[in-house]
């Protein structure tokens, strides 16, 4: 029997259980039941005791017997909710929480827990009017702000998302939660100094907490610092070995250092911990297809499609392994999921105007529209003539670089660089998406060259600088670094060279090289290898129209996988790409030609890596054309 009385027991009770004395307080609550089974308040309150210390089924019991007791009262329907959640039952919690913001209206924590719940279920909207109208109702409550920076950034809404887990963690200085929802905020808007400093608080606060480094992981890898990034997923992985998110994401940073058989084992360890994981079988496909192993990839990405069929980045994947395999009939379908991974989920445009699908104009005016990098504007904007072919008027928006030489382009009634205010128009389409409006094929790909052409102008003045009868080639050794496009810096550091690296190209005699690179890496044209004669005149080119008459005067264009491999083979020009071993889809595998762009010549990796290889495969290519150039022979 209780030696006080019962409502002054309770009190006690529920001042251990608010200072975190939960084992005093349990043992409270346990006599008071003693002494009355019925009382509502001690059998709600154990049940939430036994949800907090993982008991959740045991919670779950105990909080329905007190609400069979007190059916009114909004805490218990709340707390039962908590536990139910903790359970996996999102429905059920939910109703649980509506039923307590019916009871009292202004019970925030309902609020915040049926924004938490909504936000599960990836009801975002929702989730942010039911997340701020607890912020009206209890102003301080950090979890709530930290909440609708989490909802806010499921949305795409950056900065909204920013702003609220600053707020939360000014609440809460010691919020390791906040700092780690504010470090995933900034990732998304591409500041990952700022983040990482974030992830790194938020462990200062709770040295243990394993989401944080393997987030820190991640920012990490988006900012190339891959040495740490795979300590750090090695320290979560060491807090916790059967987690299976720090195992995807040690496999997402090994992938990104080129030890491909490491990142593998990681994924299928992840696996292993959470074999219904459709992103870490996507992830692993990754894997497979960067070692060639098609089918293996393929056979994962088709289990990741089964797990979750809406998961955007597995068909995404399935689509560049399509398209690789050149099976356009699957693959340009699929490839429409683009928009929801990665960057360009947060490029996506909506427009009120209807998409176009194919079907006749009859004079109305459409917009095609530049989605992605320049390369797949100058590859894809072949498909424009054939648009206006189908009797409308074609308003073409690029990036400002390319609106001058977008000039040559034929069927085009208007050009506007992006950023600049759109005229009307009726219908829109992305460039990308027009070769599944047109049925492309391997047989049916336009391939006819030029489709672009440079300005004569611009063409005489370079002619009257390039003199002499040495073979003339241009040099593209890097990519355009992308640091604040995650998926396609990673890429860039993959298919980038150093000019160094081109010493055996410099040995050809009878060569005048002219560098072509654009961006930082134009300055190692400064210290070019012994014997290449370098010349450098990239400060003039401003946009791709001076770049085009440029190339248009050269011989030959040598370049990585970048816009200007595009630019050339859309003129016409002879260039070869130094490829590498982890292909982009639309080189296909294993050839040396490109259905895309007939002058082209591809030189590929043999292995991931292995740039030496394809590098001397071209420079005995290239001593062979310059002997016949200097026997008097024809280009």
């Amino acid at each position: 029997m209780v030696a006080v009385p019962l409502d002054q027991a309770f009190r006690l009770a529920v001042a251990h259980h608010q200072a975190g004395r939960l084992s005093e307080a349990e043992g409270l609550y346990r006599q008071i039941l003693g002494a009355q089974p019925n009382h509502p308040g001690a059998l709600h309150l154990l049940g939430v005791i036994a949800d907090q210390v993982g008991r959740h089924e045991v919670g779950v019991e105990l909080i329905q017997k007190a609400i069979a007791l007190a059916p009114q009262v909004a805490d218990f329907h709340s707390n039962l909710g908590a536990a139910q959640r903790n359970l996996g039952r999102l429905d059920e919690a939910m109703a649980e929480f509506r039923r307590a913001i019916q009871l009292q209206p202004d019970h925030a924590d309902a609020h915040n827990n049926l924004g938490s719940a909504l936000i599960a279920k990836g009801a975002l909207g929702e989730a942010v009017t039911v997340l701020r109208r607890t912020i009206e109702l209890r102003p301080a409550l950090a979890e709530a702000h930290n909440n609708l920076g989490i909802a806010l950034g499921g949305e795409g809404r950056g900065e909204e998302a920013v702003a609220a887990c600053r707020r939360a963690v000014e609440l809460q200085p010691g919020y390791a939660a906040g700092y780690n929802s504010l470090g995933v905020a900034l990732v998304n808007q591409r500041e990952l100094a700022e983040a990482i400093a974030a992830f790194r608080r938020a462990i200062a606060v709770c040295p243990d907490y394993v989401e944080a480094y393997c987030n820190l992981g991640n920012a990490l890898v988006d900012e190339g610092r891959l040495d740490e990034a795979v300590a750090m997923c090695r320290r979560a992985i060491e807090i916790q070995p059967n987690h299976a998110e720090a195992h995807n994401n040690l496999g997402v940073a090994l992938i990104a250092q080129g030890a491909l058989q490491e990142a593998g084992t990681a994924f299928r360890r992840a696996l292993e911990l959470q074999p219904n994981q459709a992103e870490s079988r996507s992830n692993l496909s990754v894997t497979l297809m960067a070692e060639g192993r098609l089918d293996e990839a393929g056979a994962e990405l088709c289990r990741a499609i089964e797990l979750q069929p809406r998961a955007a980045q597995a068909r995404f994947n399935y689509s560049l392994q399509l398209l690789l395999q050149g099976d356009f009939e699957q693959g340009w379908p699929l490839y429409e999921s683009r928009w929801g991974v990665g960057d360009l989920q947060f490029a996506k445009r909506d427009f009120p105007q209807p998409m176009w699908r194919g079907e006749p104009l009859h004079g109305r005016r459409v917009l095609i529209y530049a989605e992605q990098g320049l390369g797949d504007t100058l590859q894809f904007v072949r498909y424009v003539p054939l648009v206006a072919q189908r009797g409308g008027q074609v308003i073409l928006e690029c990036q400002p670089e390319l609106r001058s030489l977008f000039a040559s382009v034929g069927g085009v009634a208007e050009i506007i660089a992006r950023g600049d205010p759109l005229p009307d128009f009726e219908l829109h389409c992305r460039m990308m998406s027009l070769p599944l409006i047109f049925g492309t094929r391997l047989e049916t790909i336009p391939a006819t060259i030029p489709y672009l052409r440079a300005d004569p102008a611009g063409v005489r003045r370079w002619k009257e600088r390039l003199e002499g009868n040495s073979l003339k080639v241009g040099l593209v050794w890097a990519g355009g670094m992308r640091p604040r496009q995650l998926n396609a810096d990673r890429i860039d550091r993959r298919r980038s060279l150093f000019l160094s690296q081109l010493a055996p190209v410099a040995q050809v005699p009878g060569v005048v090289f002219v560098s072509l690179q654009k961006g930082p890496p134009a300055e190692q044209a400064k210290t070019p290898p012994a014997g290449m004669t370098l010349l450098d005149w990239s400060e003039e080119l401003h946009d791709f129209a001076d770049t085009a008459a440029l190339v248009e005067c050269l011989d030959l264009v040598i370049t990585v996988d970048t816009a200007v491999a595009h630019l050339a083979g859309a003129l016409g020009k002879p260039v070869w790409l130094l490829n590498r071993f982890d292909t982009c889809w639309r080189w296909l595998l294993e050839r040396e030609d490109s259905p895309w762009y007939p002058t082209l010549r591809i030189f590929r990796q043999p292995r991931f890596g292995d740039w030496a290889a394809a590098i001397d495969q071209a420079s005995a290519t290239l001593a062979a054309l310059a002997s016949i150039r200097g026997d008097g022979g024809l280009f």
